[in-house]
């Protein structure tokens, strides 16, 4: 019950700054206000937008299984692939959230799809992240296995 109780208020601290970052980087890009008249359906921009943040969100959750697996010692080896490709999709999805950010050309609602964008930027850059210390702490665990042998 009480790992439950911790749990939850782990995700719930963690939604709450994942959106309070995302409103930064939109007040940072000076696209936090609303549009005037908005745009309602899905957009290409709005499109793009959430495929760059399901890639992300992919990212985060194969960076988190990286580092659970390098954190325990354990595995098959295939902790460092996972890593690597957390890194490398994340990078990805960072790099189309921000192009996102730079062409659009109205806030939320606008039809550009912005908060997709900082979404996938802000999760990109966590499963970056994730990913690099995933390949840390394997490379550490390699290290030692060569010095014990």
């Amino acid at each position: 019950m009480k790992r439950t109780l911790v749990l939850i208020l782990a995700a719930a601290a963690a939604v709450a700054v994942f959106g309070w970052l995302v409103h930064i980087l939109l007040v940072a890009a000076h696209l936090s206000e609303p549009a005037a008249t908005t745009v309602y359906g899905m957009t290409p921009r709005r499109i793009w937008a959430t495929a760059a943040l399901v890639l992300a969100l992919v990212a985060v959750v194969n960076g988190g299984l990286a580092l659970r697996q390098s954190a325990r010692r354990m595995g098959n080896g295939n902790g460092r692939t996972v890593a690597m490709v957390a890194m490398v999709t994340g990078m990805i999805a960072a790099v189309n959230g921000g192009l996102n950010l730079a062409v659009a050309k109205g806030g939320p609602g606008s039809g550009n799809g912005v908060i997709g964008g900082a979404g996938a930027l802000v999760l990109g850059l966590i499963a970056m992240t994730l990913g690099g210390l995933a390949l840390v702490w394997s490379r550490r665990r390699v290290d030692a296995a060569n010095v014990a042998h």
